[in-house]
């Protein structure tokens, strides 16, 4: 199982970033991202799952929002409005049918003020 995403770089407050995870080797009904910055634990920012439930964290609510493409097995995070205190390194996260999660490697996103 691979996790591959993409999508994250430098971008001044206000801007957007879009990021992607495309997940190989297994089915996926679940998918989420998670962000680290320095110093701080890692949390959840956004997931989705099969049957179509979505969750956001409530610093992201209103500016991200999480999509899928089944049939590439993709999840997209489209960042809105973004802010300096969105600077972390984003995961991607996907759990298989049988329930075991997998971690992509992280992509960094900067905003700068």
């Amino acid at each position: 199982v691979q996790l591959q995403a993409s999508g994250g770089g430098v971008v001044q407050s206000g801007g957007s970033l879009r990021l992607s995870c495309t997940a190989s080797g297994g089915t996926f009904f679940y998918m989420a991202w998670h962000r680290q910055a320095p110093g701080r634990q890692r949390e959840m920012v956004a997931m989705d799952n099969s049957e179509g439930a979505t969750f956001y964290g409530d610093a992201v609510k209103g500016r991200f929002a999480i999509s899928r493409d089944d049939t590439k097995s993709t999840s997209f995070l489209e960042m809105n409005r973004l802010e300096p205190a969105d600077t972390a390194v984003y995961y991607c996260y996907a759990r298989d049918t049988g329930g075991k999660g997998y971690w992509g490697q992280g992509t960094q996103v900067t905003v700068s003020s």
